[in-house]
């Protein structure tokens, strides 16, 4: 192995940076904005990283093809906390979604499905989540969203955790697994727990539900790693994953700016 224990405490603050660098330009954008950047593979990146380092290419293929069951419940969680944040405070709010999305993945992974049948869900899963949460986009928090002092290191943590805990599973619970740990919504998670008691339940909504496009985007560029990583190795199979799904969220961005009134 290229890194193992020793270099978990260097792969935990590395992935923290990325994660707490993307969140602060995050916060300080609108809703559309801030969920193309919060959707983009910015915990999942550096730890699919860490995992090629530790494992060979069919490893990777097969951690993608986890992930990809792990992101297309992110369907699920965007839909019941959009609903339930009109209503309900933080905690709530994200613990239902939390319990509905893994109630999701055990039905999904129940089913089997490889590569080509979970792309296709993926499409129609978040277009649908995005036409069925769009009357909830246009709220807009009072003023300007500031960040709190816990901010910073409760997202650090967060992802710092979820690196150290994949890599150490990844050993114990095979590729698939190891995926699909790596797929958990801890950055959406971080943006409720930091957004929700600022500036409101709808307004997080509106930021949360607007990252469904985004999030397809992360799909297919999860289904280019596992097609890629075999036949031409991991590097750059998650370089071309990474530009999937960059590409998509730029162009995405791009045509609402464009659309909008």
């Amino acid at each position: 192995m290229i890194a193992g224990l020793a270099l978990l405490p260097i792969k935990m603050t590395i992935a923290a940076a990325v994660v707490v660098s993307c969140s602060l330009l995050a916060e300080r954008a609108g809703p559309l904005v801030a969920a193309m950047i919060a959707t983009l593979p910015i915990s999942l990146g550096p730890v699919l990283v860490f995992l090629a380092l530790d494992h060979d290419a069919a490893f990777i293929a097969a951690s993608a093809l986890g992930t990809m069951n792990a992101n297309v419940t992110h369907a699920s969680f965007v839909l019941s906390y959009v609903v339930l944040a009109q209503r309900l405070t933080t905690l709530p709010s994200l613990a239902i979604s939390l319990a509905v999305w893994v109630a999701v993945l055990l039905a999904v992974r129940s089913l089997n499905l490889q590569a080509l049948p979970l792309a296709v869900l993926t499409v129609f899963a978040f277009i649908i989540v995005h036409r069925l949460v769009r009357p909830y986009l246009a709220v807009r928090a009072a003023g300007p969203v500031t960040l709190s002092r816990y901010a910073i290191p409760l997202r650090a943590a967060c992802v710092a955790a979820l690196v150290g805990i994949v890599t150490v599973a990844g050993e114990r619970v095979g590729a698939a697994w190891a995926g699909v740990l790596a797929g958990l919504p801890i950055v959406l998670s971080s943006l409720i727990v930091i957004l929700q008691p600022r500036v409101g339940g709808p307004a997080a909504a509106a930021v949360i539900g607007s990252g469904a496009l985004g999030l397809l985007g992360v799909g297919l560029g999860l289904a280019v790693v596992h097609l890629m990583a075999v036949p031409f190795g991991s590097w750059a199979a998650l370089a071309s994953g990474l530009a999937v799904s960059v590409g998509w969220n730029v162009l995405v961005t791009g045509l609402s700016r464009r659309l909008a009134p």
